[in-house]
């Protein structure tokens, strides 16, 4: 709650300094100057709310979003003992990393592969898939479910959101005042809107998306050294570097849905351009960047 509280009021915050600069500067006047009729303050205040409630909402329903689309099944009473260990090592870790206790979930998929979410640290699910049982150690599962472990720990799941939310305020704000400015001085509307500004908002917010959509991978790349570092001091870093060793062996396997890929152990890697829209940095550079840490973490 605190993040989301220190969010709510970083976002006011901003909406507050683009406000100021947009009188300061006299944007609003030079607009109206040029036939442009537009209220910036309004749009931006109805900006952050529609850009800002779906990225909550799609938090709020995230748990409940991943157990349907994955099919998992969250663990009430173990049926067997692989099943009571999943149990017993995430309580440890969630007691270690200062958490409440996780629902633990598995879920069928031939690939090796878990992933955690939830809106609250206290209330969160980590699921792991049948392909990570069986292709794991029991060591390189546990330095799995600790990095996992540690996204909860660490707020990722609501920052991204949060982060999504400011990135959607942005792209649906400057959309309509491009969208709104074509459609005034080239298109000449004078009431209302024409078709250009739909077509050009459309337009522009595809584009603002994409770049938009960059940020918050970066975002989540860095999340994932977080989260391995986190790893690391719960159950040390060999482990972790095993359980990435093992994972390059098995990177041409199918992934998580894409809506859930950026709370995975693993994403798809892609070259060039495409690398730009990656949830997870490559394996490589997460297993270098573990070994170069402090040997205490062994």
């Amino acid at each position: 709650m605190k993040r989301i509280f220190l969010f709510l009021i970083t976002n006011i915050a901003i909406m507050l300094v683009i406000t100021i600069i947009i009188n300061a500067f006299g944007l609003g006047h030079i607009l109206d100057q040029n036939g442009v009729d537009i209220d910036l303050t309004q749009l931006l205040t109805l900006s952050a709310v529609v850009g800002v409630t779906g990225s909550f909402i799609s938090l709020a329903m995230s748990k409940t979003l991943a157990k349907h689309t994955t099919g998992a099944y969250v663990i009430e009473q173990p049926r067997n003992e692989h099943e009571q260990w999943l149990l017993n090592t995430v309580q440890r870790q969630a007691i270690k990393a200062g958490i409440g206790m996780p629902e633990v979930a598995i879920y069928d998929a031939p690939d090796i592969n878990a992933f955690a979410t939830g809106m609250f640290r206290d209330s969160s699910l980590v699921a792991v898939s049948t392909g990570l049982l069986n292709g794991m150690t029991r060591d390189e599962a546990e330095a799995v479910l600790a990095h996992e472990v540690s996204h909860v720990a660490n707020g990722d799941m609501v920052t991204l959101a949060l982060i999504q939310g400011v990135v959607n305020t942005f792209v649906f704000f400057l959309s309509r005042v491009v969208g709104h400015i074509i459609d005034r001085t080239v298109f000449k509307t004078e009431r209302g809107h024409g078709p250009a500004y739909w077509v050009t908002t459309i337009i522009a917010q595809l584009v603002l998306g994409i770049l938009a959509s960059a940020i918050v991978m970066w975002f989540s790349r860095h999340r994932e050294y977080q989260a391995d570092a986190g790893s690391a001091s719960l159950e040390g870093k060999n482990k972790m570097i095993s359980a990435l060793e093992r994972l390059q062996k098995s990177a041409n396997q199918p992934h998580l849905p894409e809506q859930l890929e950026a709370f995975g152990i693993s994403g798809a890697m892609s070259d060039g351009l495409q690398s730009l829209f990656m949830s997870h940095p490559p394996l490589s550079k997460r297993i270098e960047a573990l070994r170069s840490m402090s040997t205490s973490l062994i």
